[in-house]
């Protein structure tokens, strides 16, 4: 393109915006939409760029960000939870088919250490189409997504050392690699572990609370970026810096607002990530030779669907489950095009080769959908779905009863009371602060709770939103109240929302939104006027009932000025007659008591 650099953004984003929702709709996944987006705009099609290399240097930062939001999601005690899943079932699923297809490739004249490169990266699966496909089906609670899940979190972890050897086997770096470069490496990396933990604690707290949401993302984006190159500046990945990043930050409080922050950034330059790669693609080299693409697709289906049922079964999944999680997982991932590119740079891999892995493995995310689809119909076709094959693994099924499905949205006394409960009874839940302090001082006492605000849709999807059953709407301020659950009506229509009301009027805007409303200090004021009534001289039942019957009559009234609560005249009229009905029923029940009570 011979225009500045905003035309080329204006291209690469029209281009985003009309290919992605094309092949979206038509079920073939967005990553191949970017693909393809890429291949039309390419040197090879409409020329509109010429130098892709140029942007993919860049896009890669959209991988940096994915590997960091991924690391986010590893905490030591979720992986301690699917540890089987993880270790045992993801291992052995990437030892043999990177055996498998590395063993092939050695019979095709590759040397050891590019077949050892590239049958690793073609035994990876794509995390990104992987969920996205269980998420449509909703199958990412099934027994089989469960596993799948596990799976592609080890593939992920395979990833980074993966990236890390490269350059070593490549020998990139080992004609100036000398026992000060080693030290100062490791050095660098043990510094990031040991220190990094606190250190960006305190960095997120003192930015929390300045309360500006720009500043924020600033500091997120600084340490993604910021770790990347202080470990690319040692000779080590800048994808293991952020990974690195993403893990100490795991258990963090700030964790999900981070990932909110972060998503828009790495959705957008993962996408051009795959535009560029896409540009890279020999499509007059692929057309020469159609029949070792196709060859290359078989042998991939041939070789990780069957490993993925068999391991499957050994996981005691019954045979439809571990059919689909064949069908899921056999395709290659978007982590094979990072490391095709690195075994390019580092003269492992030749350019015609790279074309041909590259063409691979995006026709294999190209009809994955479509094979899904088949095998669905399939399975529907025949016997019924859970008639055969042995329990699922008690290890999967205690990870996925682990997801909380209550999510407290604001942590001040409300809020706190409700946690409590929860906790007594070994309930797992989400609890979001968006006041730094209030989570300092509460983390201080062992709470679990997070810095985020809950009125904003990323931060509910970030903090698995799509998962909770029950919302509990426990935040302060009235207006913040009901922006978050008008935002949670709107995302999540099936959940039930609970709600703090700060006085009646608030009460009926929640109930406008099919909110159930708390009133914050009904609840205490009725206890209060009991004990009231007892000092008095009343009998401790006969308080009782009076104050439940003074609860019951409150709620109908209250339901009743909800439909007109807009009309400040007649809500003062209904509370009038509302108080002589209340009187006169009081009256009637100690004139009855009087009758009962002999002379």
């Amino acid at each position: 393109m011979h225009g500045g650099g905003l035309e080329l953004a204006l291209v690469l984003l029209l281009a985003a915006v009309v290919a992605v929702p094309v092949f979206k709709r038509f079920g073939f996944g967005a990553v191949l939409g970017y693909l393809v987006a890429g291949v039309v705009l390419g040197p090879h099609v409409l020329g509109f760029v010429q130098d892709s290399e140029r942007i993919l240097v860049a896009a890669e930062t959209g991988v940096v960000m994915m590997l960091f939001v991924i690391g986010l999601e590893l905490s030591p005690a979720r992986l301690m939870r699917m540890r089987k899943g993880v270790f045992f079932g993801g291992s052995v699923q990437v030892l043999l088919s990177a055996g498998v297809l590395g063993g092939l490739l050695l019979a095709l004249d590759f040397h050891w250490k590019s077949a050892l490169v590239i049958g690793t990266a073609l035994a990876l699966s794509s995390t990104a189409a992987g969920l996205q496909l269980l998420s449509e089906h909703k199958a990412l609670n099934s027994d089989y997504g469960r596993f799948g899940f596990a799976i592609l979190l080890f593939q992920d972890l395979v990833a980074i050392p993966l990236l890390a050897a490269i350059p070593l086997l490549g020998g990139v770096r080992n004609q100036t690699l000398n026992w000060l470069d080693v030290v100062a490496a490791l050095g660098v990396l043990a510094l990031v572990m040991l220190l990094g933990r606190p250190l960006l604690r305190r960095l997120f707290v003192v930015v929390a609370r300045t309360r500006m949401p720009e500043v924020f993302t600033a500091s997120a984006l600084l340490v993604v970026l910021g770790t990347a190159w202080l470990m690319a500046e040692v000779g080590l990945s800048a994808s293991l810096g952020a990974f690195i990043a993403g893990v100490l930050l795991a258990d963090s409080e700030f964790r999900h607002e981070i990932e909110s922050q972060i998503e828009p950034f790495k959705g957008l330059l993962l996408g051009l990530f795959f535009i560029a790669v896409g540009m890279g693609i020999d499509l007059h080299q692929i057309a020469a030779q159609p029949e070792r693409v196709a060859l290359g697709v078989a042998v991939l289906l041939l070789v990780k669907f069957p490993l993925l049922v068999v391991l499957g079964r050994l996981a005691r999944l019954p045979w439809r489950s571990a059919l689909l999680l064949g069908s899921v997982l056999w395709l290659g991932g978007e982590f094979a095009f990072v490391v095709f590119n690195e075994a390019e740079r580092a003269q492992l891999l030749e350019r015609s080769d790279h074309d041909l892995l590259v063409a691979v493995v995006g026709l294999s995310m190209a009809i994955t959908p479509l094979l899904l689809m088949l095998l669905h119909r399939l399975l529907r076709a025949g016997p019924a779905a859970a008639a055969a094959g042995h329990a699922p693994d008690p290890a999967l099924d205690a990870a996925g009863a682990q997801r909380p499905q209550v999510l407290i949205a604001g942590m001040g006394r409300f809020g706190q009371i409700v946690a409590r409960l929860l906790t007594a009874q070994h309930i797992p839940f989400v609890a979001l602060e968006p006041d730094p302090d209030t989570v300092e001082d509460l983390r201080r006492f062992g709470n679990q709770l997070y810095y985020g605000d809950p009125s904003r849709p990323e931060m509910l999807r970030a903090a698995g939103g799509e998962h909770i059953r029950v919302f509990v709407m426990a935040m302060g301020d009235p207006d913040s109240n009901l922006r978050a659950v008008r935002l949670v009506r709107h995302l999540y229509p099936a959940a039930r929302v609970l709600s703090r009301a700060r006085n009646r009027q608030h009460a009926w805007k929640l109930m406008d939104l099919s909110s159930e409303p708390f009133r914050e200090v009904l609840g205490s004021s009725l206890e209060v006027g009991e004990r009231v009534l007892t000092a008095l001289g009343i009998p401790g039942h006969v308080a009782r009932a009076h104050v439940q019957r003074f609860r019951e009559h409150d709620d109908n009234l209250l339901r009743t000025q909800h439909l007109l609560y807009d009309d400040e005249a007649a809500v003062i009229q209904s509370s009038r007659a509302a108080r002589d009905e209340l009187m006169q029923l009081f009256q009637a029940d100690a004139d009855k008591g009087r009758e009962q009570t002999p002379d």
